[in-house]
C-alpha cells in the first residue's frame, strides 16, 4: 500500500518534534514537509500533492481555520490545538479529527487510522470513474463532453485551464488541481505545476521535456519522478 503523504503546519518547535516522532512510528505515513506558517504551506500545496495536513490553529500571518477555508480541494485535515472552542468550526469544515494538545500516541493513532480509509475509498471511486471515457466541463456556460482519448494535454492559465484535444482547445474556469482530481490517474500525469499530459499521447521524453503530439511540454523540477515511474 502506498504511503499517506502528510505535512505539518505548526509554529511551535516542540509540537513539530512530537508530531514528527509520532508520524515516523506509523508505517503508512510519510512526512513531505514542515511549515511554521500557512503561507509557506500554501505555496508548497500549489506544486505538490498531499494526502493529509496536520494543522495548528493559532499560526502567524494566517490562522489555521482561515487557511483551511481558502483550500478549494483540501486533503484530509487533522487539527492539532490546545483550544477546544474551535472544534465545531473544524468539523463544519470537514476535518477528519480534532486533537487537543497534549495528546498521546494512542489518540494520534486513532486519528490517522480514520485517514487511512480515505485513500481506499478514493481508489474505489477512481475505479468507477475509469469505466467512463469522458468528462463534462463548463465552457462558456455550457457543459461540454470531452473524451479522454482525445485529450492531448491540459495547461493552467491562472484561474482557468486550457484543455487541448485532437479536435480543438477548450477554456474552462477551474484549477489544474481540480481537473487532476477528476481525471483517471492511469491515463493522465501531472509533470509540471502548469501541465497535465495524456500518457497515450507521449511520443518521446528526456529529463527536461516531454513531446506530446508534436508539442514540447516542460517537466517541473518537483515532477521528475513522475516520468521515471511511467
Amino acid at each position: 500500500m502506498s504511503k499517506i503523504k502528510c505535512i505539518i503546519i505548526e509554529d511551535e518547535p516542540l509540537a513539530v518534534k512530537i508530531l514528527s516522532d509520532y508520524i515516523t512510528q506509523v508505517p503508512f505515513l510519510e512526512i513531505t514537509g514542515k511549515f511554521k506558517d500557512a503561507i509557506l504551506a500554501a505555496d508548497f500545496l500549489r506544486e505538490h500533492n498531499v494526502d493529509l495536513i496536520f494543522l495548528d490553529i493559532h499560526l502567524p500571518k494566517l490562522k489555521g481555520m482561515t487557511f483551511l477555508k481558502t483550500l478549494t480541494n483540501p486533503p484530509a485535515v487533522i487539527v492539532t490545538t490546545a483550544y477546544h472552542q474551535y472544534a465545531v468550526e473544524g468539523f463544519e469544515l470537514n476535518v477528519t479529527d480534532y486533537l487537543l494538545k497534549p495528546f498521546e500516541f494512542e489518540r494520534f493513532l486513532v486519528a490517522v487510522n480514520k485517514v487511512k480509509s480515505i485513500p481506499n475509498n478514493e481508489q474505489v471511486l477512481n475505479k468507477n470513474s475509469e469505466k467512463k471515457d469522458f468528462i463534462f466541463i463548463n465552457v462558456n456556460k455550457r457543459k461540454v463532453k470531452i473524451l479522454f482519448p482525445e485529450i492531448i494535454y491540459i495547461e493552467s492559465q491562472r484561474e482557468y485551464i486550457k484543455i487541448v484535444t485532437i479536435k480543438k482547445a477548450y477554456i474552462s474556469k477551474m484549477s489544474t488541481k481540480e481537473i487532476e482530481s477528476i481525471l483517471p490517474s492511469n491515463l493522465f500525469k501531472r509533470i509540471h505545476r502548469s501541465f497535465i499530459i495524456s500518457i497515450d499521447k507521449i511520443e518521446s521524453y528526456n529529463a527536461e521535456i516531454v513531446e506530446v503530439d508534436g508539442v514540447s511540454i516542460p517537466i517541473g523540477r518537483g515532477y521528475k519522478n513522475v516520468i521515471d515511474d511511467l
